[in-house]
């Protein structure tokens, strides 16, 4: 049991796992990336999720980041920390390695590889939750994956008291609504994962976004939802717009390769991508300059 219900909420960055050139772990570009993402406010930080490369590294890597963020943090916002894994066992092992670090909560996301069926989600997160005090967020993203948490699933795992949130990925706004709906009054957030929905979720009542493009433009999606909460709904959509195209731009190149590149561009330490991510052709840079240069990112 928590001892105190922990609400996920505002725009927080799936934070790039910045690395150097020999495909290492780098601290220092990582301590200064956590500073240039809280100094423009954002609500929290989630480190070694998808788009921090949670695959390639090992599991004393994992605590040695989960370490460096929340000593970097001090406190200033809550550290989410992905503990993805295709087995229960690993996933429980992930997630007391990430308590014992301290961390705020985990975002687990749905078993890959295998095709779960929807009891076998249920006890997969229900047996995580029983041996762990953090919270936890859902994380369900079946592009990526191949599985998918339905509705009434999220309903169930949502009567856990340890399981506080679903972060949604798919981009289907009517899966974001039904995980909406059906857990009103069970204090119960639902975050976005689709950079373009943060505002239309908003509108239909998530708690906010874990957003990739928030490495790269941290002001403009803290934007969308504060200016929403403020009561601009002008101002918010409009951010929203301006953020569309960073988001569309992930075409170019092989995810994350796009973030990293953009921070690169922005002269933030980013480094490469795990192999066999290569960086962006030519073209794709010059396309994804543009792109930036049209936001006014670019200096």
């Amino acid at each position: 049991m928590i001892k105190e219900v922990f609400k996920p909420h505002g725009v927080i960055p799936a934070m790039i796992t910045p690395l150097t050139k020999d495909g290492t772990f780098n601290e220092s570009a990582t301590r200064k990336l956590i500073d240039y993402l809280i100094d423009n406010g954002v609500h929290g930080l989630f480190v070694v999720g998808t788009t921090g490369e949670f695959y390639g590294f090992s599991l004393e890597e994992k605590r040695y980041i989960f370490q460096v963020a929340m000593d970097q943090a001090n406190g200033r916002v809550p550290i989410y920390a992905g503990t993805n894994a295709i087995t229960t066992k690993e996933t429980v092992a992930l997630t007391q390695m990430a308590e014992e670090c301290n961390v705020d909560c985990v975002s687990i996301l749905t078993p890959m590889f295998i095709k779960p069926s929807q009891k076998e989600l249920y006890m997969h997160y229900k047996t995580v939750a029983d041996n762990t005090s953090l919270p936890i967020i859902i994380y369900n993203n079946p592009p990526k994956t191949g599985v998918n948490v339905n509705a009434e699933t999220i309903a169930k795992l949502a009567d856990i008291s340890n399981i506080v949130a679903a972060k949604e990925s798919s981009g289907d706004m009517t899966l974001v609504g039904e995980y909406i709906r059906l857990t009103q009054g069970k204090d119960f957030s639902v975050l976005v994962g689709r950079d373009t929905m943060i505002y239309s979720s908003l509108v239909y009542g998530a708690s906010g976004a874990i957003a990739s493009c928030a490495n790269v433009a941290p002001r403009l999606c803290a934007d969308i939802y504060d200016k929403y909460q403020q009561g601009d709904l002008e101002g918010a959509l409009k951010a929203q717009y301006q953020l569309a195209p960073l988001r569309i731009a992930f075409k170019y190149g092989t995810f994350p390769a796009v973030i990293k590149e953009s921070l690169t561009l922005l002269g933030i330490d980013a480094g490469p991508c795990m192999e066999p991510c290569g960086p962006l052709k030519p073209e794709e840079r010059a396309a994804l300059r543009n792109v930036l240069s049209e936001m006014e990112l670019l200096r």
